[in-house]
């Protein structure tokens, strides 16, 4: 396969690697990302950076894409490995979440369902950007991937009007 080869699918499979890692690291308490910066702590500024990063970059990107096509390969450098670290970032905040205390436990509803579609975005994307299963048309996994992504809107924005005690 050609894209063994290509140092983007490398980097990008890297950062997995490192999100997967660090998860495992901080549940394993080899890493602790509990610690305050300011008045939160360190994992919910990574939340936030990430999921801003995501809502205000994706359709800005997609704007961008249809309004300067030559620039698309670099527009679209900057989705994959920007939405791979927000990835990374908003994983550290899922981490430090399901390994709090049972005492004061979170509740997981739509936090659970919004991580759920970032994995099968981050995993749609992938196979999308680097063509791992070729049977499956490029239209197809397009349609699943941006149909993913309308998802991931609806459930962040539940999800915050969950957290600020509004459902």
């Amino acid at each position: 396969m050609k894209i063994l080869k290509s140092l983007e699918f490398w980097t990008a499979f890297s950062i997995i690697i490192v999100t997967v890692c660090l998860m495992v690291a901080d549940n394993l308490d080899w890493v602790h990302f509990g610690f305050f910066v300011g008045p939160f702590r360190a994992n919910h500024w990574f939340v936030w950076i990430g999921t801003l990063y995501i809502a205000f970059a994706v359709p800005l990107i997609a704007m961008s894409k249809r309004r300067y096509p030559r620039k698309f390969m670099p527009l679209f450098r900057v989705h994959v490995f920007g939405n791979l670290l927000a990835f990374l970032l908003i994983s550290l905040h899922f981490a430090g979440q399901i390994d709090r205390p049972a005492t004061s436990y979170p509740e997981l509803g739509a936090g659970l369902a919004l991580y759920i579609i970032m994995l099968l975005l981050v995993a749609t994307g992938f196979t999308h950007r680097f063509q791992l299963i070729p049977r499956i048309k490029s239209q197809t996994r397009k349609f699943v991937h941006v149909g993913l992504t309308f998802s991931f809107y609806i459930v962040i924005g539940i999800h915050i009007l969950h957290g600020l005690g509004f459902l």
